[in-house]
């Protein structure tokens, strides 16, 4: 005999009215759920809130907001709150002018600078640049760009606000030897002249201005020419070099170094990576030293201390900044991105140069001190790096 099926129609049409409030209160009260539950189903609930308050101020606000500019600010506000000097956030336009820059191309007006408490001060102004036609010298101090104070701005976040479109223009407000004055300057495209060698008192003289795409070829490139226009040893010249990408600081060091470790990074979400000489060093015999002061950062104190470590270099200058943390760019679906430290590196010897988390570390000690005096004609440190490799 065959069995009646039964119709469960009926059942689900009482059981959906049940189901739908049972959802609708476990979605106010996700504590009653088990943890794993609880993780899948409200895993987003920050993000709800968080747009849910943005739209409540794009509409309800008694002045008319700028819903990107909201974004923009507290996203900047978030990372601001790590007290990580290192760490900050790029808007989308802001993205676009770091990208330009580290690829040694960029429109703007053609300086360096470090940061300072009351903004930036410039370093080098480069011959016949926008800075250079403006009157910009080493020493001056920039306070406002475009009448927008940079006072407690990370260095990187300042100078992508002085950058951008050949032919725009952007207001500087700079004090000088006591005085404030207001500059106005037309942006251009500039070529970062990165690597510049020439022979000094025999020996190469080879200085790199910044960790930019291609350092190592061209520092490499540089270094073997002069040796074989019959330099006899080597003076790499990393001051007031702030860094740049990590992969040149290894290609910089391979030239030096022929094989074996140059550095390893590790972080919280990160695994430890070795990263090691790649090849095509110059001979070992030849003597290098290394010219170092207290404007050498990160990939220049990754170089100086592998070179140190593997007693390939002596250090010839003041003691380094101290940077024992990297930094990685993780874009955002906005066009902006956040340039965030996702952990340390180490030395061949295992040191690291940092200080507690993000903050400036005790830095390399050169083996000769040697320090250039700005009043005379003569570079006494390049001269005391010369010494060491005759």
């Amino acid at each position: 005999m065959r069995r009646r099926r039964r119709s469960l129609r009926p059942l689900l049409i009482l059981l959906l009215p049940l189901l739908l409030v049972a959802g609708i209160w476990l979605g106010g009260h996700p504590e009653t759920l088990p943890e794993p539950v609880r993780d899948t189903l409200v895993a987003d609930t920050e993000g709800k809130v968080y747009e849910e308050a943005l739209d409540t101020l794009a509409r309800d606000y008694y002045r008319p907001v700028d819903r990107e500019r909201l974004l923009n600010t507290s996203l900047e506000e978030a990372v601001r709150s790590l007290n990580d000097r290192f760490s900050h956030y790029f808007p989308p336009r802001d993205f676009e002018s770091f990208q330009e820059a580290t690829e040694g191309r960029f429109e703007g007006v053609g300086m360096t600078v470090e940061e300072v408490p009351r903004g930036l001060r410039v370093l080098t102004v480069y011959d016949g640049s926008p800075a250079d036609r403006g009157g910009l010298r080493p020493g001056d101090i920039i306070t406002h760009v475009n009448g927008r104070s940079i006072a407690g701005a990370s260095s990187e976040e300042s100078t992508t606000r002085i950058k951008g479109p050949a032919g725009s223009e952007v207001q500087l407000t700079v004090r000088s030897k006591g005085r404030t004055r207001e500059l106005t300057l037309e942006r251009a495209q500039v070529e970062i002249p990165v690597v510049k060698g020439e022979l000094v008192e025999g020996m190469a003289h080879v200085r790199l201005t910044s960790f930019t795409s291609g350092a190592g070829d061209e520092v490499g490139g540089a270094v073997k020419r002069l040796l074989g226009r019959g330099a006899d040893g080597v003076v790499l010249d990393l001051r007031d070099n702030g860094g740049g990408l990590l992969n040149e600081a290894v290609a910089v060091a391979s030239v030096f170094i022929p094989d074996g470790k140059v550095v390893s990074t590790r972080g919280r979400s990160r695994p430890e990576r070795v990263y090691e000489a790649t090849g095509g060093a110059i001979d070992t015999d030849v003597p290098v030293a290394v010219l170092v002061n207290d404007r050498s950062a990160s990939a220049s104190e990754i170089v100086a201390g592998a070179l140190q470590d593997r007693d390939r270099a002596e250090l010839v200058g003041t003691r380094t900044f101290g940077k024992g943390v990297f930094q990685e760019i993780e874009p955002l679906q906005n066009g902006g991105a956040l340039d965030i430290t996702v952990g340390e590196y180490l030395l061949p010897s295992g040191r690291n140069l940092g200080g507690e988390g993000a903050s400036r570390g005790s830095g390399l000690t050169p083996d000769v001190r040697a320090e250039d005096d700005p009043k005379t004609p003569r570079d006494e440190a390049l001269a005391a790096a010369v010494r060491e490799v005759e």
